[in-house]
């Protein structure tokens, strides 16, 4: 029987080797997995390489991981925001690598690995640092129809932290509203995803139509439950 439940976030968690890229879904504070984020901390994982929208926000998620100085390189599209003191300090003082990618690239990327797509030709970065490679080299562009291209590489990752709203035991998933953003594409990518859920639902209770990740892309599931606050959001129960 397909059951990918998980027992806690330390037994999805089990296996992450040092080195790893490690996917983290969200987009500033929405989707955020912030208890799988809590539990790779525990884990010790160690020179991991982040691929998030963001580069994490106060000193809570993603922002957390870094200080703890498990992070050893970055790959977002926009690290600094007014609370993203964290990453600058680390960045500023040599101890955290940035690799930047504009939105739209960085979603392709993604998407690309899930697709097994080998490259593709973006028009978006030409003339610009951003085609260069990390040593200074130029990357390969192309011009067609009249148009100049630069070439991106999809990017892999071994472990996909992802939050969903609801799921079932086979791994299938739905997402409210904003907090789906980069779940979906970093499930198809990683070698491994991990997702978190608000309600774990029957077999046959989803239906198919609204089925955002199929089951055939996640590995593990944790239940985190939920409390209503009286700003009207959600917190991990005690």
């Amino acid at each position: 029987m397909i059951n990918k439940i998980a027992l806690s976030v330390a037994d999805a968690l089990v296996g992450i080797q040092d080195g790893a890229t490690v996917m983290i879904g969200g987009f500033g504070t929405a989707g955020i997995p912030n208890e799988l984020i809590d539990g790779l901390i525990e884990y010790g994982a160690k020179d991991l390489t982040v691929v998030n929208n963001n580069a994490g926000n106060g000193e809570m998620g993603l922002a957390a991981l870094l200080k703890a100085g498990r992070v050893r390189k970055i790959i977002c599209s926009f690290p600094r925001q007014a609370d993203s003191q964290v990453f600058d300090g680390l960045y500023r003082s040599g101890k955290l690598e940035l690799e930047l990618v504009p939105q739209g690239n960085l979603a392709e990327r993604i998407r690309a690995a899930g697709a097994g797509i080998g490259a593709f030709f973006s028009p978006t970065g030409y003339g610009t640092e951003l085609a260069r490679q990390a040593d200074g080299t130029p990357r390969e562009t192309r011009e067609i129809n009249g148009k100049q291209y630069v070439l991106e590489m999809p990017i892999h990752a071994d472990l996909a932290l992802i939050k969903a709203e609801a799921g079932d035991r086979w791994g299938n998933l739905i997402y409210r509203k904003a907090a789906r953003n980069f779940g979906p594409v970093m499930a198809m990518a990683a070698r491994k995803t991990v997702a978190t859920v608000h309600d774990v639902l029957e077999l046959g209770e989803m239906d198919p139509e609204h089925i955002v990740t199929p089951g055939i892309f996640v590995h593990q599931i944790v239940k985190i439950d939920r409390v209503a606050t009286q700003a009207g959001g959600f917190k991990k129960a005690a």
